[in-house]
């Protein structure tokens, strides 16, 4: 059974361009959000 992403701090979870996988707001992202397009490094390269 698939992991479903949640709404985390108010922040909706998005689609990476990438991979086509939702993935939820992180800490790390706080800054940025609006700007964050990939789920992870290996999907941004």
């Amino acid at each position: 059974m698939p992991r479903v992403a949640q709404t985390k701090n108010g922040f909706p979870p998005k689609i990476c361009e990438r991979c086509g996988l939702p993935f939820e707001w992180r800490k790390k992202w706080e800054r940025d959000w609006e700007n964050v397009k990939y789920c992870s490094q290996k999907c941004k390269g």
